[in-house]
């Protein structure tokens, strides 16, 4: 466990307070739930590991100083998970699964990266996000009446009825959800989305037990690499960056920077992954957030969980589980 990173969990838990805002420790408090886990994270809990190469083609150099834009290849340590607080949960049930990647270009340069397979988020502030989770647990009643009463969420709705689970991890598309700046030499800012394309397509057909997914991916990188393009989107002076709720017109511009190669897998317990806090607020030179109070809230509840599994590990209670 790296001290480090427990203190800066420390350091931003508090971020959310005062007033009538949710702070991270609500947030995290109601994913927890009343079945704690210890030891595992209290949001996406099953997971499995995964290394791999970042290989740049370069298209992105001219809009980030980013030492990542412009090295042709950077090593990753990364997580693939599902939505819930459960890590023995079935792995076909869960309604968002995930991608998270970890690059580190130097002693002083990190990047996390957090990506969930909508596009979108529901709604545009922590408050309304917050009740979400409460409808969400409350029942198909309470969705719906949340539902009716946000109009916002009708991009996430229309991503909602129209997605079809894929039969791999390795054939789903994840998005960043929340807009960043891209900040070149000269300090100039592009807002942009991305999103990691697959290059395969997989059903779901013949899929079974509680950990297939894991499985099927345990096999697929046994005969080759998990492929997906990194593709950025920028924004026109027409979007508004702030909001995670809005999808941007699928005519915005649209740049491949290169491929994300995934080459190994380890279990999440015993692997790289496990100590790392895919925090989206931890930023190279050459990446800025926006002003989104979404990414900071997330950002916030990802120090909780983590210094709560932390605290856990430091006192012996995590437990092993194994996702074979």
């Amino acid at each position: 466990m790296r001290l480090g990173y427990l203190w800066a969990a420390l350091l931003f838990a508090p971020l959310l307070h005062a007033g009538d805002k949710v702070s991270a420790q609500q947030f995290v408090d109601l994913q927890q739930g009343d079945s704690v886990h210890p030891g595992f994270r209290r949001a996406h809990a099953k997971g499995i590991c995964v290394q791999g190469e970042f290989r740049n083609n370069g298209a992105l150099a001219q809009y980030s100083s980013a030492q990542i834009f412009a090295t042709s290849v950077t090593p990753f340590v990364g997580r693939f998970s599902l939505a819930g607080n459960n890590p023995t949960a079935p792995d076909l049930k869960a309604p968002v699964r995930s991608l998270a990647l970890s690059f580190a270009t130097s002693a002083s340069e990190q990047w996390r990266i957090a990506m969930n397979t909508p596009p979108v988020m529901a709604v545009s502030n922590p408050q309304d996000f917050y009740q979400q989770l409460v409808a969400i647990k409350s029942g198909p009643k309470a969705i719906q009446a949340f539902f009716a009463e946000h109009p916002e969420s009708a991009d996430f709705l229309a991503w909602k009825d129209s997605y079809q689970p894929s039969g791999s991890f390795a054939a789903e598309t994840y998005h960043s959800i929340n807009a960043f700046y891209l900040v070149d030499d000269n300090e100039q800012r592009q807002p942009v989305r991305w999103h990691m394309q697959p290059t395969v397509s997989v059903t779901d057909d013949g899929l079974s037990g509680p950990n297939a997914l894991h499985q099927e991916l345990k096999a697929r990188l046994a005969k080759q690499p998990v492929v997906f393009d990194w593709l950025f989107t920028l924004a026109s002076a027409q979007d508004d960056e702030r909001n995670p709720a809005i999808q941007w017109p699928a005519e915005r511009p649209r740049i491949n920077a290169g491929k994300i190669v995934i080459t190994q897998w380890q279990a999440q317990q015993d692997g790289a992954c496990h100590s790392i806090n895919f925090d989206p607020l931890v930023l190279p030179s050459g990446i800025s957030p926006t002003a989104d109070a979404i990414l900071r809230a997330r950002s916030a509840a990802y120090a909780e969980s983590y210094r709560r599994r932390a605290v856990e590990q430091l006192r012996g209670q995590a437990k092993e589980l194994s996702n074979d």
